[in-house]
């Protein structure tokens, strides 16, 4: 009978600490590898611990997935309360439709996932960036659907060109159409 050649017992203090910053890190990297959230094991074995080991900091595959698209969706631009909102607003739509572009798998996990942590980032972000239009609760709640919808739909056009005809910057038009109505819509 042959002995695998890992040593069993605490891990060498020469190994790097397993924590969930290391863990999210190395999803992260993993996925804009992959363009796919990484399965346990093939995050396990980048890392270089047993699979096991991960369900430590996570107790499930599914928080896993939320903390990961968190960090990611974390990335992208953060208004400043203080703003105009005509110049954050474009800012936050073009940080996330270039994160998208970036994690190719990520549009497709967060459209199927049921956690709302990635949604509670945007949301955020999107109430600092019109902050100063005072909305009332439910135009804001419209608004913020229509924008994430069609940001999300830009997103899957941009993945599924056969060249790169469809650039970021193109959606200036559109969403200077939306964010007038959005003014004129908005409360005196």
């Amino acid at each position: 009978m042959t002995v695998k050649g890992k040593k069993r017992g605490r891990p060498s203090t020469s190994a790097p600490v397993l924590s969930k910053e290391r863990i999210i890190e190395c999803a992260n990297t993993l996925m804009a590898k992959d363009s796919k959230i990484p399965s346990i094991r093939k995050l396990a074995a980048s890392l270089e611990v047993d699979p096991m080991a991960i369900y430590y900091y996570f107790t499930n595959k599914q928080a896993l997935l939320e903390a990961v698209t968190v960090s990611l969706v974390a990335k992208i631009y953060t208004p400043k309360p203080s703003g105009d909102w005509q110049h954050e607003l474009p800012k936050l739509c073009e940080s996330y439709l270039n994160l998208l572009a970036q994690y190719p798998g990520l549009l497709e996990t967060l459209l199927g996932m049921t956690a709302h942590g990635p949604a509670a980032v945007f949301t955020e972000r999107f109430d600092l960036a019109v902050k100063e239009l005072s909305l009332e609760q439910e135009l804001r709640n419209n608004a913020l659907s229509m924008l994430a919808d069609y940001l999300h739909g830009y997103a899957l056009a941009m993945s599924c060109q056969a060249g790169d005809e469809l650039k970021v910057d193109m959606m200036a038009g559109p969403l200077g159409f939306y964010m007038q109505a959005l003014q004129q819509m908005a409360r005196p």
